[in-house]
């Protein structure tokens, strides 16, 4: 009997989902998360679950982790040294000229990542070609040292220009600079990320440098920690940003491809769960306790290298996705001019929402739907925690009198500009992208997400919606979906006519190559090498444009049409210019455990008993979600209840159980 755990860490809780392959069973489990130390929520929640390291023979864990993610967002990375060659050392610092808010003429200065005197340089160069144009030394490598040796830092990132044509001296000095200190972490962007544009290669390798310590340190204490008496450990997986898994050691050599791993692991779960019910265009929302992750599913998870995090430019695969500060957590207040404002700033976990009874003060979108009655205080987390309606209520107060209003109003407040705040976000991922919502079925999950599901849907004017199965915890059910996967890339930049599609196919068969031997080499002991999938892919572009489009690779005619094509469908026009590829993608997949959704089979006896709530005229039924058969059907307004989310059923909507659990609703207005 095998049993795999996934385990998604977030701002406020730490989620669980336990799946046992001999009978397809899945349990589900919520702790309070603890930032600090992220592994002693996990250990708690394996332990109330009744599972123990001992059983490293029949367990594994999935494990989505916010370390590399929070070091980057609140600036805690290790002190770090920069190498680049002469004349480049502004680079991280001078960025690019294109500002965040254009009419902004007097915008906020964003720290350097580095401060200058750890921005070294080295008097190398290398064309644009290729070609050697002053080579290193060894009077050069030793004066590099010397100014390492002062610094004492604890990673060092090394970006030379041009290193994605010839890595020779990269490689040269890291190796000097391990011989001279071993304990060294050391990021190298010809590893790291063989692509143009020195600055996004050169902050991508250097937060990889800054939370590696961080990172490794991290997985070192979790790893020990589910070792047993004799020194096996439970295997251990790692979700990465791309929605696919790697191991501990691939994860603390590459830290920088962990930053969306949670929200990754949500996608994949969205993608899984619709699709067994049927679903393959959705247009997501993922609202937890502190943000809300946006992305759009036509029928494959969308990929982007053009990320930011903390502001900073992120250029290695992940899942496409918009992420603003709206979660349960968002804390409401009302500014110096009367105007009420919700977010990004979060209680977290600790103190929480007032409700939560940890000390919170201030009101946060939670209280507001405790003080709608939306949050049942006796069946919040299948009532192993009780809500304090009272205390959410003294802490809207605090807007109502600061607005003049009732507390309800107050709280309707609260909740219709988070709602506005998370409509924005979804126009980004589909109107701005020119699709349009309507075509779409709007998918929520997340703790928060089942409660504003509705009214999100008909301020873009959907008329469908789905709250998946175990929608409070799919992040951790996607961890156990994800295949394993290996993501390798290089820049070209040579058009078209220039090039020669066997040079091209060269290229991909060497990065396949290098994937799939580091996927099979980490592969568990007994598990299949010989079933990985590749696809290649490129980003193209017409010579002179700043961006791509990236493009599944079918040959140099066939893709060299196909970009004509694609950018009139993006774009509407097409133009006579030369095409240029810019990058050779490769994504290495190796599916390693057998999942499948279990049909959906009621729990428990189904008990309706009617609620009032403010601002609706009729009774509300509060309907228990794990009651429900499959086809059963409800009518809004209703609450539905289950141990790791609410969903509001709102007045005009209908639900519909579908044969794996899911709640399929439709606008019947």
């Amino acid at each position: 009997m095998a049993r795999y755990l996934g385990v998604d860490t977030g701002g406020t809780f730490t989620d669980f989902v336990l799946y046992n392959d001999s009978d397809g069973s899945l349990r589900l489990h919520k702790v309070l998360s603890t930032p600090q130390a992220p592994e002693q929520a996990i250990l708690q929640g394996i332990r109330e679950l009744g599972l123990a390291v001992r059983d490293a023979q029949t367990l594994s864990v999935v494990h989505g982790s916010t370390v590399a993610t929070n070091a980057v967002l609140e600036g805690k990375g290790v002190a770090t040294a920069y190498i680049t060659n002469e004349g480049l050392a502004d680079v991280l610092r001078i960025g690019r000229q294109a500002r965040a808010a254009l009419y902004n003429l007097a915008p906020e200065k964003k720290p350097p990542l580095l401060p200058a005197e750890r921005c070294l340089q080295v008097p190398s160069r290398l064309s644009a070609q290729g070609e050697h144009l002053q080579r290193l030394d060894d009077i050069a490598i030793e004066n590099l040292l010397s100014q390492l040796r002062e610094l004492a830092p604890r990673a060092v990132a090394i970006n030379l220009l041009f290193s994605f044509l010839d890595e020779s001296e990269e490689l040269e000095l890291e190796q000097a600079i391990r011989q001279d200190q071993p304990g060294l972490f050391i990021s190298r962007s010809s590893d790291v990320l063989p692509e143009y544009r020195e600055y996004e290669r050169g902050v991508t390798t250097t937060l990889n440098a800054m939370v590696g310590p961080l990172m490794q340190g991290y997985l070192h204490r979790l790893q020990s920690a589910l070792q047993n008496d004799t020194g096996q450990a439970v295997p251990l997986s790692i979700m990465q940003s791309s929605a696919g898994t790697t191991s501990v050691q691939q994860a603390g050599r590459y830290p920088v491809n962990l930053l969306l791993s949670g929200p990754a692991g949500g996608l994949k779960g969205a993608q899984i769960v619709a699709a067994a019910g049927g679903e393959e265009r959705l247009l997501s929302f993922d609202m937890g306790g502190t943000s809300t992750d946006v992305s759009i599913i036509d029928k494959r998870i969308g990929f982007t290298g053009d990320a930011r995090i903390g502001g900073y430019p992120v250029a290695v695969p992940m899942v496409d996705m918009h992420t603003i500060g709206a979660g349960g957590g968002s804390i409401a207040q009302v500014d110096a001019g009367g105007l009420l404002l919700v977010g990004p700033e979060s209680a977290g976990a600790a103190p929480g929402p007032a409700c939560y009874g940890r000390g919170g003060r201030r009101p946060t979108v939670t209280d507001a739907n405790v003080v709608l009655g939306r949050l049942l205080p006796r069946a919040f987390l299948g009532g192993a925690m009780q809500l304090d309606r009272a205390a959410a209520i003294e802490a809207v107060n605090t807007v109502a009198e600061a607005l003049g209003l009732s507390v309800e109003q107050a709280a309707q407040g609260i909740i219709e500009v988070v709602n506005d705040h998370m409509v924005r976000a979804l126009r980004v991922m589909s109107v701005e992208r020119g699709e349009d919502p309507k075509e779409f079925t709007l998918v929520s999950f997340g703790g928060a997400g089942g409660l504003h599901v509705c009214a999100l849907a008909e301020a873009l004017e959907m008329r469908r919606a789905l709250v998946p199965v175990n929608a409070g915890v799919l992040s951790a059910l996607g961890m156990l979906a994800a295949e394993a996967s290996r993501e390798r890339s290089r820049s070209i930049n040579r058009c078209v006519q220039d090039c020669n599609e066997a040079d091209i196919q060269a290229i991909f068969d060497e990065l396949a190559e290098h994937a799939r031997n580091e996927l099979v080499s980490d592969a568990p002991a007994g598990d299949a090498q010989d079933d990985c999938q590749t696809s290649f892919s490129i980003d193209v572009r017409y010579l002179g444009q700043s961006h791509a489009l990236a493009l599944p690779w079918k040959g140099l005619d066939a893709v060299e049409q196909a970009f004509h094509d694609r950018h009139q469908d993006a774009y509407g026009h097409r133009l006579a210019m030369p095409v240029e590829l810019v990058t050779l993608r490769v994504r290495v997949t190796q599916q390693r455990r057998a999942f499948v959704l279990p049909p959906w089979q009621p729990e428990a006896k189904q008990h309706t008993e009617s609620v009032r709530l403010p601002g609706i005229n009729a009774p509300v039924a509060v309907v228990n979600r794990a009651g429900l058969a499959v086809g059963q059907r409800l009518q809004g307004p209703a609450l539905i209840t289950e141990t790791s989310a609410t969903t509001w059923l709102a007045p005009g909507w209908q639900a519909e159980v579908d044969r794996v659990g899911n709640l399929k609703l439709y606008d019947n207005r």
